[in-house]
Protein backbone atom coordinates (compact mmCIF):
# COMPACT_ATOMS: atom_id res chain seq x y z
CA UNK A 1 0.00 0.00 0.00
CA UNK A 2 1.53 3.51 -0.69
CA UNK A 3 1.80 5.81 1.78
CA UNK A 4 -0.07 9.52 1.98
CA UNK A 5 3.25 11.34 1.57
CA UNK A 6 3.98 9.18 -1.49
CA UNK A 7 0.65 9.51 -3.20
CA UNK A 8 1.40 13.37 -2.26
CA UNK A 9 4.02 13.37 -3.99
CA UNK A 10 3.28 11.37 -7.22
CA UNK A 11 0.57 14.41 -7.69
CA UNK A 12 2.73 16.62 -7.21
CA UNK A 13 5.27 15.38 -9.51
CA UNK A 14 2.16 14.68 -12.17
CA UNK A 15 1.24 18.63 -12.15
CA UNK A 16 4.86 19.69 -12.14
CA UNK A 17 5.54 17.45 -15.19
CA UNK A 18 2.09 18.85 -16.69
CA UNK A 19 2.57 22.19 -15.88
CA UNK A 20 5.83 22.09 -17.87
CA UNK A 21 4.82 20.02 -20.73
CA UNK A 22 2.46 23.12 -20.88
CA UNK A 23 4.49 25.76 -20.46
CA UNK A 24 6.61 24.52 -23.30
CA UNK A 25 4.22 24.52 -25.78
CA UNK A 26 2.95 27.66 -24.79
CA UNK A 27 6.40 29.10 -25.36
CA UNK A 28 6.81 27.65 -28.68
CA UNK A 29 3.09 28.90 -29.82
CA UNK A 30 4.36 32.60 -28.79
CA UNK A 31 7.88 31.90 -30.73
CA UNK A 32 6.56 30.96 -33.80
CA UNK A 33 3.76 33.62 -33.67
CA UNK A 34 6.85 36.35 -33.03
CA UNK A 35 8.63 34.40 -35.60
CA UNK A 36 5.74 34.79 -38.11
CA UNK A 37 4.92 38.35 -37.49
CA UNK A 38 8.66 39.17 -38.14
CA UNK A 39 8.78 37.15 -41.36
CA UNK A 40 5.58 39.94 -42.23
CA UNK A 41 6.70 42.86 -41.12
CA UNK A 42 9.82 42.02 -43.08
CA UNK A 43 7.96 41.18 -46.30
CA UNK A 44 5.94 44.42 -45.66
CA UNK A 45 9.73 46.21 -45.46
CA UNK A 46 10.44 44.71 -48.58
CA UNK A 47 7.51 45.60 -50.20
CA UNK A 48 7.90 49.17 -49.60
CA UNK A 49 11.73 49.27 -50.52
CA UNK A 50 10.78 48.08 -53.70
CA UNK A 51 7.52 49.71 -54.55
CA UNK A 52 10.31 53.43 -53.64
CA UNK A 53 12.37 51.77 -56.28
CA UNK A 54 10.10 51.52 -58.85
CA UNK A 55 9.05 54.99 -58.56
CA UNK A 56 12.57 56.64 -58.70
CA UNK A 57 13.21 54.47 -61.64
CA UNK A 58 9.74 55.62 -63.48
CA UNK A 59 10.37 59.00 -62.32
CA UNK A 60 14.10 58.66 -64.12
CA UNK A 61 12.18 57.00 -67.12
CA UNK A 62 9.84 59.76 -67.66
CA UNK A 63 12.86 62.28 -67.08
CA UNK A 64 14.85 60.61 -69.89
CA UNK A 65 11.76 60.21 -72.16
CA UNK A 66 11.05 63.95 -71.65
CA UNK A 67 14.65 65.20 -72.38
CA UNK A 68 14.53 62.54 -75.83
CA UNK A 69 11.50 64.45 -76.89
CA UNK A 70 13.20 67.91 -76.14
CA UNK A 71 16.01 66.98 -78.32
CA UNK A 72 14.03 65.69 -80.84
CA UNK A 73 11.34 68.24 -81.60
CA UNK A 74 13.00 70.73 -84.08
CA UNK A 75 12.47 74.60 -82.61
CA UNK A 76 9.58 76.73 -84.10
CA UNK A 77 11.49 79.65 -84.02
CA UNK A 78 15.09 78.50 -85.45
Amino acid sequence: MVSRFERRKDTVQELTESGAEHVGRIAMIIAGAVRDITREIGDWISDGIEMQEASRRAREDARRTSADDDTDTPDPES
